[in-house]
């Protein structure tokens, strides 16, 4: 388990991160969105043990992570700005791996290359983009690391690229319980893939939940009746946006939604429907309710670089 408890770190005055505190389970995947300069790639930096908090502190299976060589032997970070050895290619990358990870799997390392039809003996300074982030996925899970983290995961990923990678990490948390937490910019890209999702914005946690509880306690209700009516009409409902045009409301409502259109029902309206939200939308309205404007926290620090 990964715990960070009420973690503060600055840089030359600006404060990356203020105050997150979180717990991450074993055998899951932890998503971590928010906007340039949110803290996400600071807090990644800090579970893998290369930044130390100012304030607060992170453990890892009960035990602080920085300068601590036997916690840092479970962990592998991709980072989003990727290294490797100059004039190294992916044989030689894996031989330095191999020597520094007890688990590291050559099978594996074979399957995941002849997979993302690399060439394991050309010079990865000769790659795209995008196959150099393949090329650091690959390693990563050839490791087999019991935590794995990932800084903007799918940056310079084709669509084939993206689904692959999301397939080999869902595959690796399934079959080994490894703990995968990833960082990115879009809700969209971590919708399918992640168990838990958290939102960072301005160095702290704005919001966090398990992805399955959020989209089946969250609805839309489109509702109609022939008389006028208000919002005080739904009052035993925990509503968290209501808006009526004409004889049709729409309303975001919280709650069970079996009992929910029972009692809506109650009410004898001449339409009733209810209808799922993406999850995008699921966030808008939970951080409406906490007094956040969603568009806000995605675009506020847009042209800023995050704090590395």
């Amino acid at each position: 388990m990964i715990e960070v408890k009420a973690v503060v770190k600055t840089f030359d005055g600006y404060r990356a991160l203020d105050g997150v505190t979180c717990q991450i389970p074993e055998g899951c995947i932890y998503g971590m969105v928010g906007s340039n300069g949110a803290g996400k790639s600071t807090l990644l930096r800090m579970l893998a043990g290369i930044y130390q908090a100012d304030e607060g502190e992170v453990l890892i299976d009960g035990k602080p992570v920085f300068e601590n060589s036997a916690a840092k032997s479970d962990i592998f970070f991709v980072p989003d700005e990727l290294y490797f050895l100059h004039g190294a290619s992916l044989q030689r990358m894996a031989q330095m791996y191999h020597a520094m990870y007890k688990t590291f799997d050559y099978t594996r390392f074979e399957f995941l290359v002849n997979s993302f039809h690399l060439d394991p003996k050309k010079p990865i300074q000769t790659f795209s983009k995008g196959m150099k982030r393949q090329a650091a996925i690959i390693l990563a899970l050839a490791t087999k690391p019991k935590y794995i983290f990932f800084d903007e995961t799918f940056d310079g990923l084709d669509p084939v690229m993206r689904n692959l990678v999301k397939n080999l990490i869902c595959q690796d948390v399934a079959e080994r319980k490894a703990t995968a937490i990833i960082t990115s910019h879009s809700l969209r890209e971590l919708e399918d893939t992640c168990d838990q999702l958290a939102l960072l914005h301005k160095g702290g946690l704005v919001f966090e939940s398990d992805i399955m509880n959020l989209k089946t306690s969250l609805f839309k209700v489109q509702i109609a009746f022939t008389e006028e009516y208000d919002k005080d009409r739904f009052a035993f409902l925990d509503v968290l946006h209501f808006m009526k045009r004409g004889s049709v409301s729409n309303l975001i409502v919280r709650g069970d939604r079996l009992e929910t259109t029972s009692r809506l029902q109650e009410l004898e309206p001449i339409l009733l429907e209810l209808l799922p939200l993406t999850l995008e939308e699921v966030f808008t309205y939970e951080m409406e309710a906490l007094g956040y404007a969603f568009h806000d926290v995605f675009m506020e620090d847009a042209g800023r670089q995050e704090v590395k």
